[in-house]
């Protein structure tokens, strides 16, 4: 393979179509403020390089990307890519990746308003990720070990696991189908509206009004904090250990927990039978 290092690139499309090709520790940045370095690219390594620069990698083809400093400038980093790993990089730019498949996130640091919209095939291990609407539309995830701050999270995701993570997020998980989250902290507001095939094994869930309006919802061996308004209009088998601060109109299922702050089900919204709740102490319990 051709070997590329110790070079400053800012013209446009400077690395265009390159195929079997290792950069190393190069610069991409300066006046000519050109962008597209690796369009077309195929069968690349690019190591220890910093960029600064707009559209780096799209419609690339085989990728390892390793300790990559990736600026505010250097927005809409990968899109239409396969097969690509990254790893021990800074992914600092809006919009980092899109519409791509099979990708693998290793040990990375992102800060990015839009990331991941509509990529299928993503795995993503020991990673730090700020962003605003993160993993939009994404199919076949998978997580293990990630630390997030969002917002608007997993939103229209299909057939992904969540284990080992810390999600703290407003609005997850909503339109989501057949998510698992397994050993996880999950806090925020209004968690897996509308979601559908949603479980949650051994988690912690914390924050205002979650799991409304899902379909085949489970809760396996949980904890939860501060979440009053739990369950509205849901079909919901929860097993919860504690309290639960307040539970209101769920549709139908079971659910388990050591005690309830508030249990309300009106009667003109849901039907009084449908769900089975099963807690010795329930502290105030309305039922209009």
């Amino acid at each position: 393979m051709k070997i590329i290092e110790n070079k400053t690139f800012d013209e446009e499309r400077a690395l265009y179509g390159a195929k079997n090709v290792i950069v190393k520790n190069c610069n991409f940045d300066g006046p000519a403020d050109g962008e597209s370095s690796f369009k077309e690219c195929e069968n690349i390594t690019v190591e220890n390089c910093f960029f600064n620069l707009r559209y780096p990698f799209w419609h690339v083809n085989k990728a390892v990307i390793d300790g990559v400093n990736m600026t505010e400038q250097c927005r809409a980093a990968l899109w239409y890519d396969k097969d690509i790993t990254i790893k021990n990089s800074k992914m600092h730019g809006i919009k980092a990746l899109r519409e791509c498949q099979n990708i693998n996130i290793d040990g990375c640091d992102i800060i990015s308003p839009e990331y991941l919209w509509r990529c299928n095939g993503v795995k993503i291990k020991n990673t730090t990720m700020e962003s605003e609407y993160p993993i939009f539309q994404c199919k076949d995830v998978e997580i293990d070990g990630l630390k997030m701050k969002g917002k608007y999270s997993f939103q229209y995701v299909e057939n992904m696991t969540i284990i080992n993570s810390d999600l703290d997020t407003k609005d997850a998980f909503w339109h989501s189908n057949n998510v698992t989250v397994i050993d996880s902290t999950v806090r925020g507001e209004y968690l897996g509206w509308y979601s559908e095939n949603l479980k949650l094994v051994r988690c912690k869930i914390i924050g205002t009004q979650p799991l409304c309006y899902c379909k085949n919802l489970i809760l396996e061996d949980c904890t939860m904090e501060e979440t009053d308004l739990s369950f509205e209009k849901s079909e919901v088998k929860a097993e919860i250990k504690g309290k639960v601060l307040g539970i209101k109109n769920p549709i139908s299922g079971f659910i388990k927990a050591d005690k309830i702050g508030e249990l309300l089900i009106e009667t003109q919204y849901v039907e009084k039978n449908k769900t089975k709740i099963d807690c010795e102490i329930i502290e105030n319990c309305i039922i209009e």
